[in-house]
């Protein structure tokens, strides 16, 4: 394996896991406080389908990322 590689594969995990670790600590504060919400990667996942979605129907990307937070607000 290749330094060029290695660094690659490892630059990709890192993208591929910030999300996961992101949603992993926000739910580890807000367990500390009494409350158990075991939907938070559900709500990441139809939130990420609905900004793919709107993005690619009126093709701005910042309406995109509002509906999906509007989306997953709405969830809660």
């Amino acid at each position: 394996m290749t330094l060029a590689l290695f660094i690659t594969i490892l630059m990709t995990v890192a993208a591929a896991a910030t999300p996961l670790l992101i949603a992993a600590l926000g739910e580890l504060v807000v367990e500390k406080s009494g409350v158990l919400n075991l939907g938070v990667e559900g709500m990441m996942l139809i939130g990420a389908v609905t900004g793919f979605a709107v993005a690619s129907v009126t093709g701005v990307p910042a309406v995109g990322a509002v509906a999906a937070m509007a989306q997953a607000h709405s969830r809660r």
